[in-house]
């Protein structure tokens, strides 16, 4: 048996894409500072200018996941990392926001097969969502390494099923031949 795990070298031909959401920019600046510091210390360029991070601003946490989606979708990233304050306030628009954020983040990794990163904080106070983005640490930290992680095991585990895993797959599979490579094919390009 094989193991797969992600790693933290390595990184200089990652590509990246981080989508921050402007409500509660105070928050969420802080988060996007220690998610460059992360990914800058292990070796990715955070220019906006170069070739390995690219950056999205979108309104509030709610638009992340459609933005995450398309950059994912577009086969140039190896990670998508979303990042945004949702803090409660004194009506249910709370709950709903960041139950539908949670839930497109997820959808638009599991509909591409891009890791698409959970960086958005869910707090009953704007102290709360402080002391996450820097006062006592900041989770943006968190955020990269969950990126460089998922980034790095996902070229292993393609890697491992473009080699063995199809072909493995057409040998054994009941289906007519032509059916798998055409599946294949489709997810090919989504990736």
């Amino acid at each position: 048996m094989t193991i797969f795990e992600g790693t933290f070298s390595q990184t200089d031909s990652l590509r990246f894409a981080i989508v921050v959401g402007r409500f509660n920019d105070l928050v969420t600046t802080r988060l996007l500072e220690a998610c460059q510091d992360c990914l800058k210390r292990h070796g990715v360029n955070v220019d906006p200018h170069g070739t390995q991070v690219d950056y999205a601003w979108v309104p509030g946490a709610f638009e992340l996941p459609l933005v995450a989606r398309q950059f994912a979708l577009s086969g140039r990233y190896d990670a998508v990392i979303c990042l945004g304050a949702v803090i409660k306030g004194q009506t249910p628009h709370f709950d709903h926001v960041s139950s539908e954020v949670s839930k497109g983040i997820a959808a638009a990794g599991f509909q591409t097969g891009v890791p698409v990163i959970f960086g958005v904080l869910t707090t009953d106070t704007m102290q709360q969502a402080l002391e996450r983005a820097g006062i006592k640490s900041n989770l943006g930290w968190e955020y990269g390494m969950s990126a460089i992680e998922m980034a790095t095991l996902m070229r292993q585990v393609k890697g491992s099923a473009d080699n063995q895993g199809f072909n493995a797959a057409i040998a054994s599979s009941p289906l007519p031949h032509h059916k798998l490579s055409a599946s294949h094919s489709e997810e090919q390009n989504v990736h």
